[in-house]
């Protein structure tokens, strides 16, 4: 029998995680049924589960890799930039690595850690990247004189992550995405240093 490489399992497990997003997407955690997942990533639930040891992993799995792609962005460009392409939804996005379908991921995990404690204490484990990319951000723009000083970076970050939950809670209610832009832009200049002109 052939030997199955590593890049055959690393893309067979980035087809999953793309097809799994797709699916918690539209049906939500308790609606992603195996049958439905199987039609999404287009394989067998054996496929599926010889890379994932049951659905929790699976989406556990997937909201650290979306974690991971939006630290990637804060890293480059900052979380408001994260927030930005959640709300930037092109008419008929279907590729599975547009930010919007980020928003999906974020908000099940938003409704999974309000009513499931044990979901709760797995996902402590593992989402500090963003805040920790975030912290990191705001450092480096601190120390280049971009970033107001009267505020501590830790106060920065916690404010920033409290914005995103807000944005994500606003989107979740079904209202306009359209009318964040100028807000984002308010949010991102209350952070800036503002030197004063002569």
């Amino acid at each position: 029998m052939p030997r199955v490489t590593q890049d055959h399992l690393d893309a067979r497990r980035r087809q999953i995680l793309d097809g799994s997003r797709t699916c918690f997407t539209r049906h939500g955690y308790e609606g992603a049924t195996v049958r439905r997942l199987e039609e999404a990533t287009g394989l067998s639930r054996g496929a599926i589960f010889h890379h994932f040891r049951d659905k929790e992993s699976l989406f556990l799995a997937l909201a650290e890799d979306d974690a991971h792609r939006m630290a990637e962005v804060v890293a480059e460009q900052g979380l408001v930039q994260v927030m930005r392409d959640l709300i930037a939804v092109p008419a008929g996005a279907e590729e599975p690595d547009h930010p919007a379908y980020w928003l999906g991921t974020r908000l099940e995990v938003s409704r999974r850690l309000r009513t499931d404690h044990e979901f709760r204490a797995r996902w402590a484990e593992r989402s500090q990247e963003l805040t920790a990319a975030t912290r990191a951000r705001l450092s480096r723009q601190h120390a280049a004189g971009k970033l107001r000083d009267d505020v501590e970076v830790d106060v920065l970050t916690a404010y920033l992550e409290l914005v995103l939950e807000g944005l994500v809670s606003h989107l979740a209610k079904g209202l306009s995405a359209e009318a964040m832009g100028p807000v984002l832009d308010l949010v991102e200049e209350s952070v800036r240093r503002h030197r004063a002109t002569e």
